[in-house]
């Protein structure tokens, strides 16, 4: 299908702005440049009864930050139910910042508590550091639910891209650990260590997310290539220690059909069906790799997010 007109436009004005690409900057640069892009496109942040700040304690004795938004004051004999979710950015860029607006839209418009949790970066911190700080921010917030007017029994686990992955594997240690999740909100999820499929050599330029800056955020993250063999780090095919996905929580997965994730996506869908986990697959035509965050220009985007609340809804019900 033909890319959505009105992102043709935004490639085009990327193309014109002549910017360098993230793989040609240091990480901190990186971040500051898509911290500073982020919410160009972006949606208006919705208002909110409350958003809170918050460190919590990791595994290593250190502390992460969350934030944690409300649309309504939480009911304490009726808590919310919630949504954990974590950002994109390749583990490399991104916070809660940059996404803020996505968030607060979930939470306004499926009526959930929001958890957003700002796990570590690489390169200073290098694969598995943001596995460890999203896993246990879910066992935090399973534990701390009810002081937080969040309801337990009601969790959801969300992300984008590398955030996407990391609530994959979340799913898993959930299901490992007796925690039991409603669903997983899966928002173009990288789940392949290498680019070998026919959408990564079709789309590997021109499309926003490149090969080039994908390697780069790789480089990043991970400690040497063994690590792209680790089921954490790429859930659809590494090549040691893959667990057995039966029993996660089911999955909504939005795919983009000009992102170069778009087969693996696909594939990461067919796994888990096979698995016999319940799968709502939508492929949104036209779209690119974080097309979720630039509704604010492109109308059609509106329809994405309505699709993913509605599953939220129905799944926290």
């Amino acid at each position: 299908m033909p890319l959505n007109p009105k992102i043709a436009q935004i490639l085009e004005m990327v193309a014109r702005a002549n910017r360098p690409p993230y793989h040609t900057l240091t990480p901190q640069q990186a971040r500051a440049a898509y911290a500073m892009s982020a919410q160009i496109l972006d949606i208006a942040p919705l208002p909110m009864f409350s958003v809170e700040d918050l460190r919590i304690p990791v595994r290593d004795g250190e502390t992460i930050g969350v934030r944690i938004y409300h649309p309504t004051e939480p009911g304490w004999a009726q808590p919310a139910a919630g949504l954990l979710y974590f950002h994109g950015g390749g583990f490399t860029v991104g916070s809660v910042a940059t996404h803020d607006a996505l968030c607060r839209k979930f939470a306004h418009d499926a009526g959930c508590a929001v958890v957003s949790v700002d796990y570590r970066l690489a390169p200073e911190h290098k694969f598995p550091v943001a596995v460890h700080d999203a896993f246990d921010a879910l066992r935090w917030l399973h534990g701390e639910a009810p002081t937080l007017g969040i309801d337990p029994a009601r969790l959801a686990i969300g992300g984008d891209s590398a955030g996407g992955t990391l609530a994959i594997v979340c799913a898993v240690l959930a299901r490992d650990a007796g925690i039991d999740l409603r669903m997983q909100l899966l928002i173009y999820p990288g789940t392949s260590a290498w680019q070998k499929s026919a959408s990564h050599a079709r789309l590997a330029e021109g499309y926003l997310l490149s090969g080039e800056t994908i390697q780069w955020f790789f480089d990043q993250y991970l400690r040497d290539d063994c690590d792209r063999d680790d089921w954490r780090f790429a859930p659809l095919d590494a090549a040691s220690g893959v667990p057995d996905f039966k029993g996660v929580a089911p999955a909504w997965i939005a795919a983009a059909d000009h992102d170069p994730l778009f087969d693996e996506d696909i594939a990461f869908a067919s796994m888990l069906r096979e698995a016999g986990v319940p799968v709502t697959l939508m492929c949104y035509e036209g779209m690119i790799h974080e097309f979720f965050k630039i509704g604010g220009f492109v109308p059609d985007v509106a329809q994405a997010h309505a699709d993913a609340v509605e599953a939220l809804r129905a799944a926290l019900a």
